[in-house]
């Protein structure tokens, strides 16, 4: 992003000092980058601004306007990139390896080195406008009309001359796909959807657990962009009515990314998604998931036990999996027999039995389970706990010697324990083989690069106050060491990011754990057996010092992890 200082010393003398504060707080506060805040209300002219700033910065102006790219420069840089960064190259010399490179943000250093790295060439910068990159989009479209034409005029089959025509390297859609999951991998997305509509299709990438607008295709693509990801996953070509699920894997010197792919038929086609799963990544630490002290020495004590349940609980891509992955490459010795259920296997683990469930053939958790307590196993984790059959056969295995990992959908840790009983598992069962309930979520980290802190108005502290009793938080948090007894609500420094280069101005950069941990002891094991409900086992918990997932959340935003929103937006129920 252009800085503020460097559009005052464009502007010069035609906006004052003060009237441009003004203007920076009013675009803070619409979420607008200044720039764009400028132009749309006419304060300043696109035409007047880009080559004056061009000018400032030392750079070469060039204007689209009126010119045309040849194909083969448009296909350096796929059009999801062009839109979504405002950057394009626009000459190639390839005798010198030198490419120039024209963009709106000179600043966008993580996009000009994906360049780099992708062509592998020096790179010229010049500045444009808007108005220009669009007219180069605009290109894109007429280009991809006329290269996918032939798309939509011929019916797809699942004959060898499909396959062969979609895995063809210099086919254009081969190209486009490539890229976009080149770039995806460049993102950090977790997910890339891909959505039909009735006039095009939209791209979609999750990142950092938030889905984004990435670009969208003419609806000519539609054909040929599904049927290149069939190929790759090895799915049916000229199966359009029902879901299909694959799998296929990109392998560089880079990374090593495999991808899920799921199918299903919508009303404008068939929707795709895509989960990225990087087989590269190493595993965390206890120490990197994020959980505080006392709640680290909790999971390291009931990790060393030979026997009996943990279980991980909380929403869909609230981070279980790499919770369990974690403990299990802890304990993952020689001298121990590790085996699992999963659905699907996310990564694999050397030395680690993992097997992967089948209904349609009739394997399933509960029977996976059964035979997997005739391999010898000492530990054994089971991807999920969804029927009263896998939860019984679960706690027998916990009962007669085994360490049993596995996940639960519960809101909070206490909540599991009613939920089992729900299940149809007898109370002693649930009270005597259960060691360890962890409840989590994912937030948002901030932005290392932007952060800056702040203190609560009256508005924010009425709206955390509407959802949570903000006089018990903070006696928590007073009590817990992170607070002076004597400091004022209004006068505690929390923290946010502004938005930079960094993080793609969303002020947010990675993801970290918040958590709730519940050690089943001898105190909450007898009220299990007198069929005590929740409300009785939180209390019962919070006797016992259990730090609820919204103070953890807390004491995450009061030390600058993550922000006060991410806490409240994670936590509703």
């Amino acid at each position: 992003m252009v800085s503020n200082e460097i559009i005052k010393q464009t502007l010069g003398k035609k906006i004052s000092a003060s009237e441009l504060e003004e203007y920076i707080n009013v675009a803070r506060r619409k979420r607008s980058s200044l720039v764009d805040y400028l132009i749309s209300q006419k304060i300043v002219s696109e035409e007047e601004f880009y080559p004056a700033l061009a000018k400032t910065m030392g750079l070469p102006f060039i204007d689209f306007k009126n010119k045309t790219l040849s194909k083969d420069l448009l296909e350096l840089l796929p059009e999801s990139i062009v839109q979504t960064h405002q950057i394009v190259i626009f000459d190639y010399d390839r005798k010198k390896q030198i490419i120039k490179i024209a963009a709106t943000d000179p600043g966008d250093l993580q996009t000009i080195d994906f360049i780099r790295k992708k062509i592998g060439a020096e790179i010229k910068l010049h500045l444009t406008s808007p108005a220009s990159i669009k007219n180069i989009i605009n290109q894109y479209h007429v280009g991809i009309k006329e290269q996918f034409a032939k798309f939509s005029s011929a019916p797809l089959t699942g004959t060898q001359l499909a396959v062969q025509k979609f895995n063809t390297p210099d086919l254009p859609i081969v190209k486009i796909v490539d890229t976009l999951l080149e770039y995806a991998i460049f993102e950090g997305a977790s997910d890339i959807h891909i959505e039909p509509e009735e006039q095009d299709m939209v791209i979609r990438y999750r990142i950092d657990g938030i889905l984004r607008d990435i670009m969208s295709l003419p609806k000519e693509t539609q054909a040929g962009l599904i049927a290149r990801i069939k190929v790759l996953a090895n799915l049916k070509l000229d199966e359009h009515r029902l879901p299909q699920d694959g799998r296929f894997k990109i392998q560089t010197d880079e990374y090593r990314v495999a991808f899920r792919v799921s199918i299903i038929p919508v009303y404008d086609g068939e929707k795709v998604v895509l989960r990225l799963l990087d087989e590269s990544k190493q595993l965390l630490t206890l120490e990197q998931l994020g959980l505080l002290k006392e709640q680290l020495d909790i999971l390291k004590r009931n990790i060393k036990k030979p026997n009996g349940i943990i279980l991980v609980t909380g929403p869909t891509g609230s981070g279980k999996t790499t919770t369990l992955y974690t403990i299990l490459n802890i304990i993952n010795t020689p001298q121990v027999n590790i085996l699992t259920i999963e659905d699907p296997i996310e990564y694999r683990i050397a030395r680690v039995n993992q097997s992967q469930i089948n209904p349609k053939i009739g394997y399933s958790f509960a029977s996976g389970l059964r035979a997997m307590l005739r391999q010898d196993p000492n530990v054994i984790m089971v991807g999920e706990i969804r029927d009263k059959e896998t939860a019984e056969i679960a706690s027998h295995a916990a009962m007669t010697g085994h360490l049993v990992l596995s996940t639960l959908h519960t809101n909070d840790a206490p909540g599991a324990i009613p939920r089992l009983c729900e299940m149809g598992v007898a109370n002693f069962l649930v009270a005597s083989t259960t060691n360890l309930i962890i409840a989590q979520r994912l937030v948002r980290k901030i932005c290392p690069f932007c952060i800056q802190s702040y203190s609560l108005s009256k508005s924010d502290i009425s709206e955390i106050d509407k959802q949570f009793d903000l006089h018990d938080i903070l006696k928590f948090l007073i009590d817990y060491g992170e607070l002076d007894p004597q400091i004022e609500i209004d006068e505690i420094n929390f923290f946010r990011g502004k938005g930079c280069i960094k993080c793609g101005q969303k002020g947010y950069k990675g993801r970290i754990g918040i958590y709730e941990v519940l050690e089943i002891n001898e105190t909450i094991s007898n009220a299990i057996l007198k069929n005590a409900t929740k409300e009785q086992i939180i209390e019962l918990a919070r006797k016992q010092k259990m730090i609820s997932m919204i103070e953890d959340g807390f004491i995450m935003a009061k030390r600058g992890i993550t922000t006060l929103e991410e806490v409240l937006r994670v936590t509703k129920e």
